[in-house]
């Protein structure tokens, strides 16, 4: 396969000293679609349902969340920015993830988005209220698209501390005594999700909800079958968004991986952890800073197993920067920090994890065998 660049200055140099040393090759996937329905503007909240509301809201303050409603069947959860809440928990039989509900722009782009769907816009389940539309993605999830009518009012921050770096002090007569307290938590970052059909759910989300690739991860060996997994933005135009919004990764099963969180800054994130420590909370991974996005990071499970992430200082990029491309591998996941966990890899034996690769190699869609020993490659390279 040539190693020949797409043309143009933007894709030769978008990538030089930035996110990836190497871009696309000819023909491969853009990263974006020439005439998306509308362009969502960031994730809203997500939709999960767990039996015990009560034993959710106590891991959701100590993790650093704060309670923007609740009642017998819902919590809704926020972090301290003004705006929407991050997540809905709605009391149910088993613990599981609905979906993601991403926010539009403006009013009329439900209208637009429900007739080219054929969907419909209706009243959205919000304190504050507001519409949403409902849509299913290839993979099966339901995704809704919201704009809502009133916005959460700012609550007060962990104030970040002042360092002092090199020859230019900045504290001077005073001690650091970050306090042992939760992560307040600013705002939703990201959720990323495993999915069969990869391609099929990659092209669904630039299409219909005008995302934008920041980086494409393909399998040793593999590049000519492309990626596996990609690392999703919001196309603000010239107003940087989050390195991704949406992550997604081709495997066996189908489902939520982790979703992420924005704290203050590192101190934020280490004390916060010592806090869910003390408490005996499992970390899964953490701390250590990724390449992909930049940020720092910090991985733990909830009561139902669930994987949440602190992060901080992620990487923030504008609609010109071009998709990235590089290898998929465990080695890769970050530029320092412990070695990623079997845990965080999803490595560890289990009877759903069996069915779901016997149910993806015999099933209609992107997992064959070739597929599957290129990711347990990945996780071991």
């Amino acid at each position: 396969m040539s190693e020949t660049r797409v043309d143009g200055p933007d894709a030769r140099t978008a990538h030089q000293d930035l996110h990836s040393e190497v871009g696309a090759l000819r023909g491969e996937h853009p990263g974006r679609s020439r005439n998306p329905v509308i362009k969502v503007t960031d994730l809203a909240w997500l939709e999960f349902e767990k039996p015990d509301l009560d034993r959710a809201e106590v891991f959701a303050r100590d993790f650093g969340f704060g309670v923007a409603a609740r009642t017998e069947r819902e919590l809704w959860l926020r972090g301290t920015f003004a705006g929407s809440p991050c997540m809905v928990i709605r009391r149910g039989r088993t613990s599981r993830f609905i979906g993601p509900a991403f926010r539009a722009a403006e009013r009329a782009d439900l209208d637009r988005l429900a007739r080219a769907t054929g969907a419909d816009v209706r009243e959205a389940d919000v304190p504050g209220g507001g519409r949403a539309v409902d849509l299913l993605d290839p993979s099966g999830f339901p995704v809704r698209v919201v704009h809502c009518g009133e916005r959460l009012p700012a609550l007060p921050e962990q104030q970040p501390l002042l360092l002092n770096f090199g020859t230019g002090p900045r504290r001077t007569n005073a001690t650091q005594r970050p306090p042992r307290e939760p992560s307040r938590i600013q705002r939703l970052g990201h959720v990323v999700l495993e999915t069969r059909v990869f391609g099929r759910a990659l092209n669904w989300y630039l299409d219909t909800l005008g995302m934008i690739v920041s980086d494409f991860l393909f399998l040793d060996g593999q590049r000519d079958r492309g990626p596996t997994m990609a690392f999703i933005r919001c196309d603000l135009g010239s107003v940087p968004s989050d390195h991704h919004t949406l992550a997604m990764h081709l495997g066996p099963g189908t489902g939520y991986v982790h979703s992420a969180y924005q704290v203050t800054d590192l101190d934020s994130i280490a004390a916060g952890g010592e806090y869910l420590k003390e408490r005996g909370y499992q970390r899964s991974w953490g701390i250590g800073r990724h390449i992909q996005g930049s940020q720092l990071f910090d991985y733990w499970r909830d009561p139902d197993r669930f994987m949440l992430e602190h992060f901080a200082d992620g990487d923030l990029f504008s609609s010109d920067v071009q998709p990235g491309w590089a290898p998929m591998s465990t080695s890769g996941l970050a530029q320092w920090g412990p070695p990623a966990t079997r845990d965080f890899l999803g490595a560890n034996p289990s009877p759903q994890r069996i069915r779901d690769v016997i149910e993806a190699l015999r099933g209609d869609n992107e997992m064959d065998a070739a597929r599957l020993l290129g990711l347990l490659k990945a996780t071991r390279s």
